[in-house]
């Protein structure tokens, strides 16, 4: 089973930037696919981001040209670059794994990331 730590969320002006990171551990197989999905209050949660262990990556239209995501492979650690965030990108942020040979996806517990106008 796949171990995800989150960190890097918290309050930030629009306009702003933050950093967050998501360290993958407790498995001597790699997560075929990390990647971030955020869930605002009275939400369904979504996808933001997502990269495979090649680096072809996914986002959410809403973030494209905002948001990076990039991965260490190395460390199976992935981070998400949000520049120009925005209120509407206050939600928790959620760290998700997807290991082919387990066929099960894993889940962080979520950081909030809070932009106020």
């Amino acid at each position: 089973q796949v171990h995800l730590v989150e960190s890097g969320g918290g309050l930030v002006q629009a306009g702003g930037s933050l950093r967050l990171s998501c360290a993958a551990s407790g498995s001597i197989f790699s997560p075929n696919v990390m990647g971030w999905y955020r869930q605002a209050p009275g939400k369904q949660r979504e996808l933001v981001a997502k990269i495979t262990n090649v680096g072809i990556t996914t986002y959410a239209d809403s973030v494209k040209g905002r948001f990076t995501i990039s991965r260490h492979n190395a460390n199976d650690t992935i981070y998400l670059q949000m520049n120009s965030l925005q209120p509407e990108d206050t939600a928790v942020y959620y760290c998700n794994a997807y290991t082919l040979i387990y066929g099960v996806a894993s889940w962080g517990q979520g950081t909030q990331v809070t932009v106020s106008s």
